[in-house]
């Protein structure tokens, strides 16, 4: 019965890590997507070299998101008493 509380718990700490580290990426894509548009709008010529530059902070934003995902897959599938919790399914 520990190891099934101990599965609970990752998975719970799993959604919440996700779920925080998207919330934060969603709010610093989006400020630095607004950072880009006024950027552009008050100079117009530097279009090119301001979306170039958005797009690479964009996806540097985006993979601590997805390193956020992998912890949390982590968490849930490797953790050292899989082979428990499986006995407990398998019943």
């Amino acid at each position: 019965m520990e190891a099934l509380q101990f599965f609970i718990a990752s998975v719970t700490a799993a959604g919440f890590g996700i779920a925080i580290a998207a919330f934060g990426c969603g709010i610093g894509q989006g400020m630095g997507l607004k950072a880009a548009v006024e950027g552009i709008a008050r100079n117009p010529e530097s279009s090119g070299k301001v979306t170039v530059t958005m797009l690479i902070g964009l996806a540097m934003i985006e993979s601590l998101c997805i390193y956020a995902l992998v912890v949390s897959l982590i968490l849930i599938y490797a953790h050292p008493q899989a082979a428990a919790i499986a006995a407990l399914f398998a019943h």
